[in-house]
């Protein structure tokens, strides 16, 4: 089985996929935590939106070869391939911080690598409004995300639901983070799971 995390920044991926990850006696793939561009990108976008984004594609490349390569038991991915390129890249170059000749070079990259991942079994998005995110992003003390402006917060947003709804083709299951608080009501997990355990059934009698 294998389990997607997706969501904007802030909305609570890593903390769902250490709960599922415990839970199910999964293994866990985080997002690259220590990106070396992640504190120049938020000082200088234009500057640092190419080298971030093709850090995080090249970490991502490895997690899906790490994957493929130890291929058994359950797997908890947080955040996407698909998401780097269709939200953050393709965000970047829609507001004029990453250039044509970039997203270009970086969507070359994305597709010669996607046939190579798997598409998840189930993808978890995490819905979220800007003031959730800010005030979980404020909550979790990163420096470097401080002084994330909303406006960008709220394009995120627009491009993830514009992804869900018209791009990703994938199973989905929703969770409204404004509403539903996997942490504090064991009810939403509880929902998650028996999606989860459903889908461990359905495989094994397939």
């Amino acid at each position: 089985m294998y389990i997607a995390i997706a969501g904007n920044i802030g909305s609570g991926k890593t903390t769902l996929t250490e709960i599922l990850t415990e839970r199910y006696g999964a293994r866990a793939y985080y997002e690259e935590p220590n990106n070396p561009y992640i504190g120049d990108f938020y000082e200088d976008m234009k500057r640092w939106s190419f080298q971030l984004q093709i850090s995080f594609l090249g970490s991502r490349i490895e997690q899906t070869m790490d994957m493929l390569n130890n291929a058994s038991g359950d797997i908890f991915q947080d955040r996407t391939i698909y998401e780097d390129a269709h939200i953050f890249a393709d965000n970047l170059h829609r507001m004029g911080l990453m250039s044509a000749r970039d997203i270009e070079t970086y969507m070359r990259i994305f597709q010669l690598v996607t046939h190579l991942v798997p598409q998840p079994d189930l993808l978890i998005y995490l819905r979220a409004s800007v003031p959730t995110l800010i005030s979980q992003i404020r909550r979790r003390g990163r420096e470097y995300e401080m002084n994330i402006d909303e406006a960008y917060l709220e394009r995120l947003n627009r491009k993830y639901e514009n992804w869900i709804e018209h791009i990703y083709k994938g199973r989905v299951l929703v969770i409204d983070k404004d509403k539903e608080d996997y942490v504090a009501d064991p009810g939403v997990l509880d929902r998650v799971c028996a999606e989860l355990d459903a889908l461990k059934a359905q495989e094994r009698r397939s």
